[in-house]
């Protein structure tokens, strides 16, 4: 039996329709590498487990081989129009460009399928596609009784900084309590929520002893840290190495038996603090790098140097040096928390970490240096911040992902803001912008619209952008992402 011609398993369309499915359920605009007319056969599973029954069971069959689909092209903007009209929603694909080794079209033949098995597809595409939906939208579910059933869970938190800049575990603690309540004999939990080192032992398996269960004989408790890069097309979840760290020798074993069925490489550590400090490790490790080119920028400026120039060149050496670049703050939920996590847990200890407390220092101030960057720009024009119109281009805290939460740019916004500019923002990925008493929506940047603003800062550097384009149309850009490679006369590095 032959499935109609596909991509490598591990590409983007390999699993197109759980993916687009994914994003539409979470409001969030799907994207294709492409025009959107690549096409394929899709499938529904149903019909592949009859054709492979009739061909199992037909005494003609035996030794064939036979192609096996619907016998229709589906071209991929197709499939996000029939998945927005069943979701009843309309949200519009991020085109990227296409990606080497697509195939342009896959098309299964099924006539002989047809003749010799009678096999005719029971499902058709739209029917397959209401009962994926339906799938993924009766799946989610809030009640933890479903748990009794269940004989793995990880537990994937938010876990939050406080105001006071202290990790707030409640989450982690309100899952574990409910979670009490339905364990069972076997059960393996895993922690996957980035946290200090300790919170496994000191939070979790108390409440599991607790329960009367002994961890590492009746019940396996493990960490393991979640390690992804939204937007990489390299490095997904299944070929990133993962970490897992037990309670007990056995804990680790059947926690690394768990995700070796998903994950390519599990690493297994000594124990879930030594698993806890990978994580926060590798936060801090590129917070404190980007903390330090952040500072060599400011300082590139004050010498009138160009700190990408420098960058480029030093990154020439073969050995002992690895590049960061700077850039207009952190952002995500991951690098300007985390190593603050280990800061309070090691003020706990009586040591202060200061290479952790520096770097977080600088990067927090880094929105404040742009807009001041942004003042003295306009200064020089004989303009003032206050009555100026501003755009801002891109507001995801990363390229080509639509996730804002820690975004520098909020920041931006909100200062210039205050300096009484006038505000506006472009993002293909990020459509609204809610703030603390006002909404502001995404604009589709023109020539005539660029030229209308006084000044364009580019925060977030998108591909789908042609900055050099902008840097042409525009009065005055702020190119904080080195974005444009060549600059001008009327654009301002970082």
């Amino acid at each position: 039996m032959l499935p109609p011609p596909r991509q490598d398993p591990k590409s983007e369309y390999a699993a197109v329709i759980p993916r687009f499915c994914t994003r539409l359920l979470g409001g969030k605009r799907p994207t294709i590498y492409g025009d959107g007319e690549q096409s394929r056969d899709f499938t529904y599973v149903a019909n592949v487990v009859e054709a492979n029954w009739r061909a199992a069971t037909h005494a003609g069959a035996a030794g064939e081989v036979f192609n096996i689909g619907c016998g229709i092209q589906t071209s991929l903007n197709q499939l996000i129009g029939i998945l927005n009209g069943i979701l009843d929603i309309r949200l519009e694909p991020i085109y990227e460009p296409a990606r080497k080794g697509d195939i342009r079209h896959s098309f299964a033949d099924v006539k002989k399928a047809e003749r010799v098995l009678d096999f005719h597809p029971a499902i058709d595409l739209q029917e397959g596609l209401k009962r994926v939906v339906g799938w993924y939208r009766d799946t989610a579910t809030t009640d933890y009784r479903v748990l009794r059933e269940i004989d793995a869970v990880s537990i994937c938190v938010p876990t939050p900084l406080r105001k006071t800049r202290d990790p707030d575990i409640q989450y982690i603690a309100d899952a574990t309590s409910k979670i009490r309540e339905c364990l069972h004999k076997d059960m393996l939990i895993t922690l996957e929520s980035t946290t200090y080192p300790g919170t496994t032992d000191e939070i979790l398996l108390p409440e599991f002893r607790a329960a009367g269960f002994e961890v590492g004989k009746d019940l396996y408790l493990a960490f393991s840290p979640e390690r992804i890069d939204p937007g990489n097309p390299q490095w997904n979840t299944r070929n990133t190495p993962k970490i897992i760290g037990g309670v007990t020798a056995n804990c680790t074993i059947l926690s690394k038996l768990l995700y070796e069925q998903v994950i390519e490489r599990v690493i297994p550590v000594s124990s879930t603090k030594s698993a806890e400090m990978v994580k926060l490790l590798e936060n801090t490790f590129r917070a404190v790098n980007i903390g330090l080119v952040n500072e060599i920028a400011i300082m590139c400026d004050k010498l009138g140097i160009g700190v990408w120039e420098v960058i480029e060149a030093a990154a020439t050496k073969p050995f002992g040096f690895m590049p960061f670049f700077p850039g207009p703050g952190l952002g995500g939920h991951c690098i300007p928390i985390d190593p603050l996590y280990l800061s309070w847990k090691l003020k706990l200890l009586n040591y202060n970490a200061r290479f952790i407390e520096l770097a977080s220092e600088v990067n927090t101030h880094m929105p404040e240096y742009v807009t001041n960057k942004i003042a003295r720009s306009l200064n020089r024009c004989k303009k003032a911040v206050n009555g100026s119109r501003i755009l801002i281009l891109g507001v995801a805290y990363k390229r080509n992902i639509s996730d804002i939460r820690e975004s520098p740019s909020l920041d931006i916004i909100r200062l210039l803001q205050q300096d009484g500019a006038e505000l506006h923002y472009s993002d293909p990925y990020a459509p609204e912008l809610r703030l603390e008493d006002t909404v502001l929506r995404s604009e589709k940047i023109t020539a005539e619209m660029l030229r209308s603003y006084d000044c364009v800062v580019v925060v977030t550097d998108h591909t789908a952008i042609d900055y050099d384009w902008v840097a042409r149309e525009s009065q005055l850009v702020i190119d904080c992402r080195n974005a444009i490679r060549n600059g001008g006369p009327n654009v301002v590095k970082l």
